[in-house]
């Protein structure tokens, strides 16, 4: 592999050590360094980014921390070997059938990963404004909220703030503080509001202090904020929920025909 030359002259206002992280996670995330592999020895780490043996160990601990590497006192700094996991969005979009487990379940058994789904709220709120007009609601308009955190391998992966109208929402299992069989696109294609079409709008964003403590993150890193809206016939929108994953452990596979 080819090291780029690091321009010191750069204007780069991170500390040292957060620089020399930021290289080493793109390696890992990019493959370069791969799962179960030994990250280059700290001599040759102060070499390459001429930096003190202190700097490129606070380097580490930064990885440590975000859950990328692991290290024991006197044995080399390896790669996790889940470093990023990616997630097919079209995989989790399509109801279940009766009586079937989720299908955000069934895909990390498949995987072999232990997933589940924790409830935290159901109520009625005021969405965000980007809510507020994929939902077509009025001004200051209220929906219906149900809030979860995702579990894989009991470490969060995502925060889920799923908004439903209230005209829909009401008198129904949606209304109730307990988990679905199925999922929610079961219960509104059972309603006569089947699934049509989903739109993603995917950023990267600072995290907020909701998403930091949730997905108990160990730093600002990004998380990747999806904000999916899901539409019925007549192209009327039915949902919308807003994802929240760790920016440097997952990344989202979408696949398209060829037009």
């Amino acid at each position: 592999m080819i090291v780029p030359k690091v321009d010191s002259d750069a204007n780069d206002r991170r500390s040292l050590h957060e620089r020399i992280a930021a290289d080493l996670r793109d390696e890992i995330m990019s493959g370069d360094l791969a799962p179960g592999s030994a990250l280059p020895s700290t001599a040759q780490l102060k070499s390459r980014f001429t930096a003190s043996n202190a700097t490129v160990q606070k380097a580490l601990q930064l990885l440590k921390d975000e859950r990328l590497v692991v290290g024991r006192p006197g044995a080399a700094v390896t790669v996790r070997e889940h470093r990023q996991r990616t997630i097919r969005p079209a995989a989790y979009s399509a109801p279940t059938g009766t009586g079937e487990p989720y299908r955000w379940l069934t895909e990390a058994a498949k995987l072999g990963k232990r997933a589940r789904s924790k409830l935290l709220e159901v109520a009625e709120v005021v969405p965000s404004a980007d809510v507020v007009a994929a939902l077509e609601l009025p001004e200051e308009g209220t929906a219906l909220l149900r809030r979860q955190v995702l579990t894989i391998d009991d470490e969060p992966v995502e925060l889920v703030k799923s908004y439903y109208p209230l005209e829909i929402a009401r008198g129904t299992a949606l209304m109730e503080r307990r988990k679905i069989k199925g999922g929610t696109p079961t219960v509104l294609a059972e309603l006569g509001f089947p699934a049509r079409l989903s739109v993603d709008r995917v950023s990267a964003r600072v995290p907020t202090q909701e998403q930091y403590r949730a997905l108990r993150l160990p730093s600002d890193l990004p998380v990747l904020r999806t904000l999916r809206v899901v539409y019925s016939d007549h192209e009327r929108p039915i949902e919308a929920t807003v994802m929240a994953k760790a920016g440097h452990l997952y990344e989202l596979q979408y696949e398209f025909p060829p037009e």
